[in-house]
């Protein structure tokens, strides 16, 4: 089987995650004391035994996510697999950094950082209560975008994350995120739910958070990654590391075009697609955009050895 490796984003966080790894395996643990000393503080004992509100910030659950992932992968590493086992690496939204760092593009520590820059980042840039987001069900890409254009009325409103045919989600202002899901229930979506996030993430409003994340990242040294990045704006195939760092920045405002990931992946050979770090979400994505992909999760040391027996 060909196979591709991927990375989860942004809701994928428990208390917890990680923990059996950096136990199990010397090389996780020091994946989060690595990120620990880049960061100058103690996420790891957020991540294990923190309050999952605190953990659920976005300035400290993208690195934690991040961290998590990683670890996971020197777990993998630790049972004889290797990143090279895989064609291509692609990740959800900030999952982008996680499959950059697990493929040598970035260092952990500075992914770690333009985690944290970035999570700041984006939170600050549009005043809370003002953004939302909206998770629409049983519509495809087409007519949500059709549904944010109506809702929009000046406002901001973008079709944000399309992650399977079942569900694409809807980003900008508060009121105009409102009435899209309104609109999507008349034009007969199956559900319109308000997403309980703590800003409108992948849309113009995050255009302050882009800027941050330009200058932070033209200070990171990006090398040609290891193993074949699929970019979350793109979905497709990007190796040149000054093409990776401008379309980092594009990320922050564009769309996160999941669904088109996965599909170029699986038209380049890929079967089989390792949902690397914490959760089972991509997994659950990936069986809706084509039944004929295999998805397994490496979250555990359990996982880990199970996938490389």
């Amino acid at each position: 089987m060909t196979t591709a490796f991927v990375f989860p984003g942004q809701g994928a966080q428990t208390i917890g995650m990680g923990r059996a790894l950096a136990e199990a395996y010397p090389a996780a643990k020091a994946v989060f004391d690595e990120v620990d000393d880049a960061l100058g503080e103690n996420l790891s004992g957020l991540i294990w035994d923190g309050d999952i509100e605190t953990l659920t910030l976005t300035q400290n659950a993208q690195p934690a996510l991040m961290a998590t992932s990683l670890a996971a992968l020197r777990a993998l590493n630790a049972e004889g697999i290797a990143v090279d086992k895989a064609s291509f690496v692609a990740g959800h939204s900030l999952g982008e950094y996680s499959a950059l760092a697990a493929a040598g593009s970035i260092s952990i520590a500075d992914t770690a950082r333009l985690l944290r820059t970035r999570g700041q980042a984006m939170q600050s840039a549009v005043p809370v209560g003002e953004g939302a987001m909206a998770a629409i069900l049983g519509l495809d890409l087409e007519a949500v975008r059709a549904v944010a254009a109506e809702a929009a009325e000046g406002d901001v409103c973008q079709a944000a994350n399309d992650n399977d045919p079942t569900q694409v989600v809807v980003s900008g202002s508060k009121a105009a995120v409102e009435r899209a899901a309104v609109i999507a229930k008349d034009k007969g979506a199956k559900r319109a739910v308000m997403l309980p996030v703590s800003a409108p993430f992948h849309c113009a409003l995050m255009q302050p958070a882009a800027d941050v994340m330009a200058e932070a990242l033209a200070k990171v040294e990006i090398a040609a990654p290891a193993v074949p990045l699929i970019a979350n704006v793109r979905a497709d195939v990007v190796t040149d590391p000054d093409e990776i760092r401008a379309l980092l920045v594009e990320q922050v405002t564009g769309s996160v075009r999941w669904r088109e990931s996965v599909q170029t992946m699986a038209a380049k050979g890929v079967t089989e697609f390792w949902e690397i770090g914490a959760g089972k979400a991509l997994s659950g994505m990936i069986r809706k955009i084509d039944r004929g992909l295999v998805s397994r999760q490496v979250g555990t040391p359990e996982d880990a050895k199970a996938i490389s027996a």
